[in-house]
């Protein structure tokens, strides 16, 4: 297996870890969990923990799309997993949020609804050797995905000592950029899914 592939099935095995650190039961089993104050905020050891390891494994999606142009691994294995690793990971993290009220429940409903209907709709282009490439709203969506979720994982440090709730308002930005992507891409490709009704 090629090093692009490890790193794509690493940020997979972060999933289960991540899943584990956030959803464990730590004062059911007398752990303290200690939180930090700095400038006026509260960050739970446990959330820097996931941020840390949400940007490890951030950083393995640059790297491994990096490598395999540059040194020409693109495999199609690459190709399935590599997608799969980045919704994985950024919708398991929405749902762990979401999970404990620290985000809306409709955020991650938004962002998996719009990723299954794309994913779909990329299906059915397949199976008509048609290749849809991916569009700048999708890219600017996972930017400002990946910017609202390390915010909120650190309580809006450092923005927070001036009450700015950015990883909110980043995180609301993506789910209405997502909505649009996802309809951008149903218009664009509506005569290829509509065309045997």
């Amino acid at each position: 297996m090629n090093l692009p592939n490890k790193l794509t099935l690493t940020r997979i095995l972060f999933v289960p870890i991540l899943i584990f650190i956030y959803m464990f039961p730590y004062e059911t089993v007398g752990i303290h969990i200690p939180v930090f104050h700095i400038f006026k905020t509260d960050l739970s050891l446990i959330n820097i923990i996931v941020f840390i390891i949400f940007i490890a494994a951030s950083m393995t999606d640059m790297l491994d799309g990096q490598i395999a142009r540059r040194k020409k691994l693109i495999t199609t294995f690459g190709k399935f997993a590599d997608p799969i690793a980045d919704k994985l990971l950024v919708n398991t993290i929405f749902m762990l949020l979401a999970s404990d009220g620290t985000i809306s429940i409709i955020i991650p409903i938004i962002m998996i609804s719009r990723d299954t209907i794309v994913d779909a709709i990329r299906l059915v282009a397949a199976s008509k050797q048609v290749v849809i490439a991916a569009k700048p709203l999708g890219k600017l969506k996972t930017v400002t995905q990946m910017i609202g979720l390390g915010f909120v994982l650190l309580n809006n440090f450092p923005l927070s000592f001036f009450h700015i709730p950015i990883g909110q308002i980043m995180i609301w930005i993506a789910a209405v950029i997502s909505i649009i992507s996802g309809l951008d891409y149903f218009y664009s490709h509506k005569e290829l899914l509509t065309e045997s009704i």
